[in-house]
């Protein structure tokens, strides 16, 4: 068996909150209870809304809070750089992999076109499904001037009406219908940034990564990524998806809840004990 490598990777738009620190305190345990390495990883790849003062304020907070990693951008390891704003390189060679596969195809959609000619509802926060509007048959070259075309984003080219199952560590089995759960979804934007679900596909391989936990919010990027896994023909490593922490209303934490953020509960006067209580809690109740 492979020795364990658990990662934790905050996105620096804000300040961590509750759920975050659960999330990671059970990655950590994770790693720990496996003797198992675990890597910090900075998730910046929108340079419009990732803010180097959130990078940092999540090193400190996560230090501050009890939680060690092995590798990172603070120490370095054997699979730098551990900053995603750094590995673009990297990423253009997988979306040249899957162009050559014919795998991922140039769309000229907006977001609001997508939206629009959606054929049925979708989630709150999930990416409608595109309509295949510029998706070419197979093997056939994009209908339109790639060049002359003032937006494009690259999308992955699912197949249509397979399962994509898999055995999630904390929720069980899980199946999610390509063509019907999501569809041809974004593998880099048209203002050159590579999506998240190319982003970590490339990382958790490169970084030998073999669990990832992470939040349930996140479960049906897992059907995705497992995709590209196949396509790149890579082993994709186990997952474990953990319950979402929600306000006093029910609503999942978000970055805009600054009175629940860790920053702010620290300096309200909370303590790192009462804090890994708090957490400790959440994880029995979850």
């Amino acid at each position: 068996m492979k020795a364990y490598r658990g990662r934790i990777a905050p996105t620096p738009t804000g300040l961590l909150h509750l759920g975050h620190a659960q999330t990671f305190w059970i990655a950590q345990h994770r790693a720990r209870q496996a003797g198992g390495k675990l890597v910090y990883r900075t998730e910046d790849l929108d340079p419009q809304r990732c803010k180097a003062e959130f990078a940092d304020a999540a090193q400190d907070d996560l230090k501050w809070l009890g939680i060690e990693w092995d590798e990172g951008p603070d120490r370095g390891g054997p699979f730098a750089p551990y900053i995603q704003s750094q590995r673009f390189d990297r990423y253009r060679s997988i979306l040249g992999q899957l162009k050559s596969a014919g795998l991922a195809y140039p769309c000229r959609c907006s977001r609001k076109d997508v939206r629009e000619a959606a054929s049925a509802p979708h989630e709150k926060g999930d990416e409608p499904l595109s309509p295949g509007t510029c998706r070419p048959p197979l093997g056939q070259a994009a209908a339109f001037d790639i060049e002359s075309a003032p937006r494009v984003n690259w999308r992955f080219r699912v197949p249509d009406g397979e399962s994509v199952a898999f055995e999630d560590g904390r929720f069980g089995s899980q199946s999610f219908l390509a063509g019907d759960d999501f569809g041809d979804f974004i593998l880099w934007r048209h203002d050159d940034v590579p999506s998240y679900q190319l982003a970590v596909v490339a990382d958790d391989h490169d970084m030998g990564i073999t669990e990832v936990v992470r939040g349930e919010d996140l479960l049906k990027c897992t059907a995705r990524q497992l995709l590209i896994y196949r396509a790149l023909g890579l082993e994709a490593p186990v997952f474990y998806h953990c319950p979402l922490v929600t306000d006093p209303d029910g609503q999942r934490l978000a970055k805009r809840h600054n009175s629940l953020s860790l920053q702010a509960m620290r300096n309200a006067g909370a303590t790192a004990k009462s804090l890994r209580a708090k957490v400790s809690e959440l994880v029995e109740s979850g």
